[in-house]
């Protein structure tokens, strides 16, 4: 890819975007990805215009869990700009496709970073309410070059009940308070097990993390997901659960998580986004 463009071009192409919301994780394997995908189904579904950007450069995820057929690629326009490819009824946009699944990005920080920027400025995503971005693991160059070029309106951090899970959770809230992007709140996945078989809850992986996480930084837990093959099964086959089982107990969950989400995105809104504070 070319250099990154510059701060303009960001503003330009999401001049008509009113809340970008970064949903971010500490560490890998806590449910990140399907959790940014069910949430912006889910405020799809309460009658917002909504896009999502896989910002995963090197692990890209998105089109599959869409149900995006492979081999998809966006159309391009004045060949510059990309059509965000749409799925489920909202505007999507990923390196994956742009890549093909055998194609590995090897590449260093910066230049993950400018892919990144790329696809942000070089999306014509058109009025939304909402632009989820489904952040990588970590706290590195993406993150940062994210938090420092979009107005982001807030995060959501996603994490497990696991004590090295909710570390890692610690870190990503640091890192949103240093750049003063408020922190929304927590989605607690793989909270509860229920044996298929005898109904048996069992909490695998701790108990009461993200509430306590959530008291440390004056924040809340905005809704809690079980541990549950169906979810797997549904994210792998294309087919959240919020669209597959709209009435089901997870995309009630998301529903009451996405209202949450608005609410305060509605309560903290500012004029020209939050200040950028390195420290």
């Amino acid at each position: 890819m070319a250099e990154a463009p510059g701060q303009e071009a960001l503003q330009d192409t999401l001049s008509n975007v009113k809340h970008i919301i970064a949903v971010a994780s500490g560490k890998g394997g806590v449910g990140k990805s399907t959790a940014s995908v069910n949430l912006a189904l889910a405020l799809a579904q309460q009658g917002a215009k909504v896009g999502i950007v896989d910002a995963d450069i090197y692990g890209p995820s998105l089109p599959m869990m869409l149900g995006v057929a492979e081999g998809t690629r966006p159309e391009i326009v004045d060949q510059k700009y990309f059509i965000p490819v749409e799925a489920q009824g909202i505007k999507s946009m990923s390196m994956g496709y742009l890549a093909t699944e055998q194609t590995p990005m090897v590449w260093r920080g910066p230049m993950a970073s400018g892919a990144l920027l790329q696809i942000l400025t070089q999306t014509l995503w058109g009025e939304l309410d909402y632009l989820v971005v489904d952040m990588p693991p970590g706290t590195g160059d993406i993150q940062l070059t994210l938090a420092q070029k979009a107005q982001l309106s807030g995060a959501v951090i996603v994490t497990t009940p696991q004590d090295i899970a909710l570390l890692d959770a610690r870190k990503a809230i640091e890192m949103f308070y240093k750049v003063n992007i408020p922190v929304l709140g927590i989605v607690e996945n793989m909270a509860v097990h229920s044996c298929s078989q005898c109904g048996h809850q069992e909490h695998i992986f701790g108990e009461g993390g993200g509430q306590k996480v959530a008291k440390e930084y004056d924040t809340e837990v905005l809704g809690s997901l079980p541990l549950s093959l169906d979810i797997r099964e549904q994210m792998d086959s294309g087919k959240p659960s919020v669209v597959s089982e709209p009435e089901g107990q997870v995309a009630k969950a998301y529903a009451k998580i996405a209202g949450k989400v608005i609410a305060l995105l509605a309560d903290k809104a500012s004029p020209g986004g939050p200040e950028i504070v390195i420290e």
